[in-house]
């Protein structure tokens, strides 16, 4: 078994051969808009899962997802060959591509954050003119007749029932 070190250095070196193996000697035009983002490479070194994503060449235009699957997949072979000449490793480890979906799920997220800032906005809006329900103090305050008794001597005497609150304090 490898070192997880190497693995990380092989994979770092492998993505950027694919890149600018992509960029530079694969005329192939569907491959305009990959840019690889990640890569692995198990810690035997054998397997490496290059993750890459797709911009589309316009704002307006969706990016070719399936397009560019299909380049990547008809363009492995010359990959790995040209990953196995710079790397210089006794096995050349095979390639497998993972289209990136952490731009879309953060995107999303942006999407959903505007969201929840606008609803915050919108209820500071209306709690600017807001009043409480019902009077501004909504406890009981005691006379100062009441004083020195507890709250339920005072609540027994409101109430006509000081005998009977008496009668359960003796038994």
């Amino acid at each position: 078994m490898a070192d997880p070190a190497r693995a990380k250095r092989l994979a770092k070196r492998i993505s950027t051969v694919v890149a600018s193996a992509i960029e530079y000697e694969i005329k192939d035009p569907r491959l305009a808009g990959v840019t690889i983002t990640d890569a692995k490479v198990t810690n035997d070194l054998h397997d490496a899962t290059l993750y890459y994503t797709v911009i589309g060449r316009s704002l307006d235009e969706d990016p070719d997802y399936a397009g560019a699957a299909a380049a990547l997949e008809s363009a492995k072979g010359v990959l790995r060959t040209k990953v196995g000449a710079s790397l210089g490793v006794r096995f050349t480890p095979t390639l497998a591509f993972q289209r990136d979906t952490v731009p879309d799920a953060a995107h999303r997220m942006e999407e959903l954050l505007a969201k929840a800032r606008a609803a915050d906005e919108d209820l500071a809006r209306v709690r600017e003119g807001a009043k409480h329900a019902g009077d501004a103090d909504p406890y009981r305050v005691t006379g100062a007749e009441d004083e020195g008794r507890g709250p339920d001597e005072a609540d027994a005497e409101d109430t006509g029932d000081f005998d009977t609150l008496h009668d359960r304090h003796d038994r």
